[in-house]
């Protein structure tokens, strides 16, 4: 309801404020870690229990400035990343600890005018479900769909029973991880009964406008859209200068709110951000002025400072005004890049080439194992105007699951074919769902049998 009246400031970063208190290792081990055989000195999530009254300090130093909403400490607080620290069994704890102590925070400076949000964090991960960590062997993954996704679970469980108001899925470099998430947050809502508001924040890596993964804005809006967020927006990378035609270009397209949290410009020489708090203000007054915001905040370089001139500039702007719905009728699809169909478009295009039972060559290949000769088949369909590109593996002598997963990892390594969407084409579920976890766009589904009855 407040997104409605105003335009909500959120909090800036985390690691910039801990920094400033110069601690080594023997104050991220603590007690608790005290025997630990890794270095734990950077695993900032991890002050959530070793040293709670600093965390709390700082999240007090930003609801002081006037800020509406706090993000836990939990950026890398799940066991894909914790397993560099080996610290992973403390995930739940850590989750909870840190939304209870942010919670606390928000308790003490909420009122009935000005209430105070905790926005529990889920971090991209330190891995890639849509980039093989292997040049040599592109459809190679260090985690799978399901690892990811069961790592986000136990972080939200986390969250939820410490207090967190909303769940923010940030930083989002592979739409796949946030699609992951996603499955993660609305699978312990509904395990929890509970329905908490939803913010999907994406990171454009550099000046092409594009995730790391390689998704375009559209594109990545489209591969989300279905969680319904509360929110859509982007943070860090960038500065706000360089961020404004990509927050304008969601603000154009969303059907949501739109926020952007940008970073104090671009490291420099010694790593540190440039970009004052009146400087990035100038960025900020401007994004409020042209109606393209609902929420502001700062990312990597800023602190209680910037916050306090933020709070300042956007009081009394008015929020971003949004259509709930298209104003016409549009089927929108994505790959790395963005499709649409509209009622008014021509024939669209789908190759169906690379399907086993279409095609007798793309059925050897297959078989043989020569997938970098099947990447050709889909290639040249794209080259020649396929709209869409239609996958089946339904072979009884394949293992079509595998099939499946392994030629849509190869397909995401290649930008010439991956920008079109995907068509995961089979008569068995399990094949169906193979296709959906290694995909980062929104796929089309061809199609669903009932031939073993409608469960």
């Amino acid at each position: 309801n407040l997104l409605k009246e105003r335009i909500l400031v959120l909090d800036g970063a985390m690691g910039t404020m801990i920094q400033e208190y110069d601690l080594e290792e023997a104050d991220f081990r603590g007690d608790i870690f005290s025997k630990s055989n890794a270095d734990l000195k950077g695993n900032n999530d991890i002050l959530c229990l070793t040293k709670p009254e600093i965390i709390c300090r700082i999240h007090e130093k930003y609801l002081d400035r006037g800020c509406d909403i706090i993000e836990t400490n939990t950026f890398n607080a799940n066991r894909i990343s914790q397993a560099d620290y080996n610290t992973e069994e403390y995930c739940f704890d850590l989750n909870k600890t840190a939304a209870a102590l942010a919670k606390s925070a928000c308790k003490k400076y909420s009122t009935k005018n000005k209430p105070r949000f905790v926005a529990g964090a889920l971090g991209p991960t330190n891995k890639t479900l849509s980039i093989s960590p292997k040049v040599e062997d592109p459809g190679f993954r260090e985690v799978s769909f399901d690892e990811v996704k069961e790592a986000y679970e136990e972080q939200v469980r986390g969250l939820i029973e410490g207090g967190a108001d909303i769940i923010l899925i940030e930083t989002i470099f592979d739409t796949l991880n946030a699609k992951a998430a996603i499955v993660a947050v609305k699978k312990v809502f509904r395990e929890k009964k509970i329905e908490l508001p939803i913010i999907i924040s994406g990171t454009i890596t550099d000046l092409s406008g594009r995730t790391l993964s390689g998704q375009t804005v559209e594109a990545f809006w489209t591969s989300i859209k279905h969680a319904n967020p509360a929110c859509v927006g982007l943070n860090c990378a960038l500065g706000p200068s360089d961020l404004r035609p990509y927050v304008e270009k969601l603000a154009q397209i969303a059907t949501t709110n739109v926020h952007c949290y940008p970073n104090a410009g671009l490291p420099n020489e010694m790593g540190e951000y440039d970009e004052t708090p009146e400087s990035m203000c100038k960025h900020i007054e401007e994004w409020c002025n042209s109606g393209l915001v609902n929420i502001v905040g700062g990312c990597c370089g800023t602190n209680e400072h910037h916050i306090a001139h933020f709070v300042e500039t956007a009081a009394n702007k008015e929020p971003r005004m949004f259509n709930t719905q298209k104003e016409i009728e549009i089927s929108e699809f994505s790959g790395i890049e963005n499709f649409a169909i509209r009622s008014d478009s021509n024939f669209t295009m789908v190759g169906e080439r690379t399907n086993v039972t279409g095609s007798a060559k793309f059925a050897r290949l297959i078989k043989e194992k020569q997938y970098e000769e099947a990447l050709e088949m889909a290639y040249e369909q794209v080259q020649n105007g396929a709209n869409i590109i239609d996958v089946n593996m339904d072979e009884g002598l394949l293992d079509s699951e595998k099939c499946m997963s392994r030629f849509l990892n190869l397909i995401s390594a290649e930008p010439d074919i991956a920008k079109v969407p995907i068509m995961i084409d089979s008569s068995k579920w399990s094949v169906i769902q193979s296709g959906l976890k290694v995909v980062q766009g929104k796929a089309i589904v061809n199609s669903i049998s009932l031939k073993d009855g409608e469960e």
